[in-house]
């Protein structure tokens, strides 16, 4: 019987979590995951956290290669996180048209769409039928796959894929001034399905045009024609606006537990230590009740007047 280390026993253990919550049910051909078992519809943000958890695993056994076994398993790992982030680089690329449209119009109708199909990766709705501008969840896209492609990880193919991120850079950089319908997908707390400013979304903007700035989407591979550029005004205004609006999440919400995500993990998008306490600390103080914590005052989700449209 081998020997192995006790962190290398402990890592099978998680990879079979792994593997019972997640890759059983990753789509064998777009690579896509579902919003939960035998579902059909793939969301762009829950995916990309799934494709975390894949990755970071494997990093794990890439720092603990005891027998080949962990080396087939830390191979695995990182091919399901290519296949699952390059699943939703064509879902979005089907939407491409609707980027170049979005740069002219900044109208909710052009915006990329925040479901898919887990089977075609087509979109499953229309265009007025869901609240799909999310900044938060294109930036989130792009966040991680910065830290990726930096850590290695060949995702990016083509120039032709090259070109469609630095669009959706393009995309995510007004994020500061359009209106969303942020990461509870409902917009203003009213439930009128009105978009509006939100600090979550122009945080993780803020997060993912620092980390895309200049970076390589080629690796070590690449030449300047794989680089993405940055303007770095849109970061600066960003910021500002962070800096005016924290703690609030937007003009009709106090807080919102979404500041969780760029005050903190995954953005780390305010570089203020004090706003950063304070905006945890009315979170905390306002949304935390016994045993759990609500997304915003009066979030009304699955209340009897809770419209399923907005």
């Amino acid at each position: 019987m081998r020997n192995r280390s006790n962190s290398a026993v402990r890592l099978d253990y998680y990879h079979r979590m792994i593997y019972k919550t997640i890759l059983q049910y990753q789509n064998p051909v777009t690579g896509l995951l579902p919003a939960k078992p035998f579902d059909q519809l793939a969301w762009v943000r829950e995916n990309v956290y799934s494709a975390l958890a894949i990755w970071g695993l494997s990093l794990a056994y890439k720092k603990s290669l005891d027998v080949n076994e962990d080396r087939a398993r830390c191979y695995e790992l990182e091919q399901s996180t290519v296949k699952l982030m390059r699943g939703l680089l064509i879902c979005m690329m089907h939407q491409r048209h609707k980027v170049e449209r979005f740069k002219v119009t900044e109208s909710t109708n052009d915006a990329i769409h925040a479901m898919f199909s887990v089977r075609t990766g087509r979109q499953v709705v229309g265009d007025t039928e869901w609240g799909h501008l999310q900044m938060d969840a294109t930036s989130l896209y792009l966040l991680i796959l910065a830290q990726m492609t930096a850590a290695g990880l060949q995702i990016i193919y083509t120039l032709d894929e090259v070109d469609f991120i630095q669009n959706l850079v393009f995309y995510i950089r007004c994020a500061y001034t359009v209106p969303d319908y942020g990461i509870w997908e409902r917009g203003d707390k009213s439930n009128t399905g009105l978009p509006e400013l939100n600090c979550t979304s122009v945080g993780m903007a803020k997060a993912a045009l620092e980390a895309m700035s200049e970076i390589d989407l080629f690796g070590r591979k690449g030449s300047p024609a794989s680089v993405i550029h940055v303007h770095p005004d849109d970061i600066s205004r960003c910021r500002a606006i962070l800096a005016s609006v924290l703690p609030r999440e937007s003009n009709s919400k106090e807080t919102d537990a979404g500041l969780l995500s760029i005050i903190g993990f995954p953005a780390f998008a305010v570089d203020d230590p004090v706003l950063v306490t304070d905006t945890k600390n009315v979170i905390v103080e306002k949304l935390q009740v016994v045993g759990f914590a609500i997304s915003f005052k009066i979030s009304g989700l699955l209340c009897p007047r809770f419209s399923v449209f907005h």
